[in-house]
């Protein structure tokens, strides 16, 4: 019988002038990572320095953010909601901003992708496995909202691996996904090329052709996407129904996010033939360049990447990023710990 390898321990590296952008714009960084069921929190230390805290989180995918206050994460069988539990000007065990789990919705393993917030305040998500976009319900596992027209049963196949979803005024306002498929699991014959993105009030499709798009985004009046297969961000005309890069980045693009001009963006190394058939691989070859498992700020602007901020050791894939406005140093409790026991806040007006 073998031994399990240790794994390795999980290491950042950011590049010089990361720090003075976060302060710049006074934020901090959320990241998840499924493959090792990770939320990093990715900040600022009073002495300046990088700030990295991290729990365990089943299967972490989308994020969600209302403000400082409030985060969502969808996780492998549920949804959960944090809250902020100081107040501000308050700062626990160096954290000026400390989440707390209050609600959790248990959905089964219906493979969660992307997560937004709806103007009622519920998660809105990408259910993957019925290709579908949900949100959670007090009694059943789900509450479907739409799903594409060519998808004619709602199964748990993953048909046309639904996966990406911007939320606009509110509601979920586009969606992106492998394929066309309305068989079970047929998304994985059209990697290279049968990605779609769609208009959900219209059904619209509105670009066809992408390569495993991702993380659709609305962002100042203009959405915003990946094309992960090629390597690509980029932004949609939605006139000529047409992907334009803005700028390539060397891993599989999943995650996105924004503040002021800049896009936050993750990149993943892959695993097995996960990059076999994508023109992504021939595009790091031609650049001389290996794929990597890092967080990308790249200028909406110019197309530069500015920052980056690397994993090494025990992560190899992200998948969703998110922005905490006027947070400094994000922390939150521990899952298992006694301090999710002991960890209890009262109303500042309470007796």
């Amino acid at each position: 019988m073998s031994t399990p390898q240790p794994t390795p321990p999980i290491e950042f590296s950011a590049t010089r002038n990361t720090p003075g952008w976060l302060l710049e714009n006074n934020i901090s960084l959320l990241v998840s990572t499924y493959e090792t069921g990770l939320v990093f929190m990715i900040g600022i230390k009073p002495d300046g320095s990088m700030s990295y805290n991290s729990r365990a989180v089943a299967r972490a995918m989308g994020l969600a953010c209302a403000g400082s206050q409030t985060i969502w994460v969808g996780t492998q069988f549920q949804v959960w909601r944090l809250e902020n539990s100081l107040q501000p000007g308050q700062n626990y065990q160096g954290n000026d901003a400390y989440y707390v789990p209050r609600v959790a919705y248990t959905t089964g393993d219906v493979d969660i992708h992307d997560l937004g917030i709806m103007h009622n305040g519920r998660p809105a998500f990408v259910n993957t496995a019925y290709s579908c976009l949900a949100t959670v319900d007090d009694t059943y596992s789900f509450r479907a909202l739409w799903k594409p027209p060519f998808i004619t049963k709602m199964a748990a196949e993953d048909r046309c691996h639904l996966n990406g979803m911007a939320m606009v005024d509110g509601m979920p306002g586009f969606v992106t996904c492998v394929s066309r498929s309305d068989a079970a699991g047929g998304w994985r014959d059209f990697r290279g090329n049968g990605g779609l993105l769609i208009h959900v009030p219209s059904n619209e499709i509105v670009v066809s052709g992408l390569s495993m798009p991702h993380s659709p985004r609305w962002h100042n009046g203009k959405l915003y996407m990946h094309n992960s297969g090629t390597g690509e961000f980029g932004y949609v005309d939605l006139e000529k129904g047409k992907f334009e890069p803005i700028a390539f980045c060397p891993g599989y693009l999943r995650g996105l996010s924004f503040i002021n001009n800049y896009a936050v963006a993750g990149i993943s190394m892959g695993r097995g033939q996960v990059f076999d058939g994508l023109k992504l691989q021939e595009n790091l070859d031609t650049k001389g360049a290996m794929a990597r498992c890092a967080v990308e700020i790249i200028d909406l602007e110019r197309g530069d990447v500015l920052h980056e901020i690397r994993f090494t050791g025990g992560v190899r894939e992200l998948f969703d990023t998110n922005v905490l406005p006027g947070v400094r140093t994000p922390g939150t409790v521990g899952y298992m710990s006694d301090e999710f026991l002991q960890r209890i806040t009262l109303e500042p007006d309470a007796a």
